[in-house]
């Protein structure tokens, strides 16, 4: 996606009615004092949005049971990426 349209706030409210056709094909930056403070965009693009939100899954590592947490522990990182330990120096 290439940068947005970016409007002040008080140009989106004068002109609400341009926006809300401009938004169906590209989201609009809403500016106040010279910083973005919101979007507004399409309707499909938010419920997309919301979908790819809602299928992600987060917990607290202190929810893990100790299996999982020994499982972990004991992981390594495969052999084809040892070059990037260098990059991190000696410890």
């Amino acid at each position: 996606m290439a940068n947005p349209c970016v409007v002040a706030a008080s140009e989106f409210t004068r002109n609400f009615r341009r926006y809300r056709v401009r938004v169906q094909r590209e989201p609009v930056a809403v500016s106040s004092h010279g910083h973005v403070i919101g979007y507004f965009i399409g309707a499909e693009e938010y419920e997309e949005f919301r979908r790819h939100r809602n299928s992600r899954r987060s917990f607290a590592t202190v929810e893990l049971p100790d299996g999982k947490v020994d499982e972990i522990a004991a992981t390594r990182m495969d052999g084809r990426h040892s070059h990037l330990d260098r990059l991190l120096g000696s410890k």
